[in-house]
């Protein structure tokens, strides 16, 4: 048995997700404006127990989603899950945001190239193309009508996350699509997480961090 508690805080949803054997047992999110995040992660993980009947020792892993994303969030779900994993002698798992992303939108758009874009902030975006499970390797963009030739030349690409919003006025390509309102979930986390786990992809306690947006964004407050 494998029971994995996932934690996505890199944007402003914040969620929780718990899995048995790689599927969903059941989840709580919420988006929050305000990215209050240190008020309802504890609160949400408690709730997300309880409901199940399930004790924090009981777990056997943590998953926490990797960044990038907001240097806040990002801190709090990062310091929350590292404190359950040291009380509790479980290992920590990290999810890349944009894998996960990927991942939960794979089945709905088994033929498209899907980038998942994360806010950060002008028109500035972190994003990656997916494409029968390859990724290009993540980095930031400044957005303009240039964006993208290369994929969208090659076919259909559905572009979401909270940076597709501010972008779709960019990239009027017939080729591109939008799902708006998309934000990370934890839900989206499970399947990778349970194969990491098999394989024993485990973060090392001490040293692991994040990957924060601030190498990219001095200054600017996330």
């Amino acid at each position: 048995m494998c029971l994995i508690l996932s934690i996505e805080t890199s944007t402003r949803s914040c969620s929780v997700a718990l899995s048995l054997n790689g599927k969903l047992v059941n989840s709580i999110e919420e988006v929050s404006e305000q990215y209050s995040h240190s008020e309802q992660l504890t609160v949400f993980i408690e709730q997300l127990l309880l409901n199940e009947n399930i004790k924090v020792s009981d777990l056997d892993a943590i998953a926490i989603g990797s960044g990038p994303g907001s240097y806040t969030g990002l801190r709090i779900g990062t310091s929350t899950a590292k404190g359950l994993c040291y009380a509790c002698g479980i290992p920590l798992i990290a999810i890349p945001t944009l894998d996960a992303m990927a991942e939960g939108m794979k089945n709905n758009y088994p033929d498209m190239q899907l980038c998942p874009m994360i806010d950060a902030r002008r028109m500035e975006v972190y994003c990656a193309v997916y494409y029968s499970n390859l990724a290009s390797s993540v980095e930031a963009k400044v957005i303009n009508e240039d964006s993208f030739k290369k994929e969208l030349s090659q076919g259909s690409v559905l572009f979401f996350g909270d940076g597709a919003n501010k972008c779709q006025n960019m990239l009027s390509h017939p080729n591109a699509n939008f799902e708006l309102g998309i934000y990370p979930s934890a839900s989206d986390m499970i399947f990778i997480a349970y194969n990491k786990y098999e394989n024993k992809e485990f973060e090392d306690l001490a040293y692991f961090e994040p990957f924060y947006l601030k190498d990219f964004l001095s200054g600017v407050n996330t």
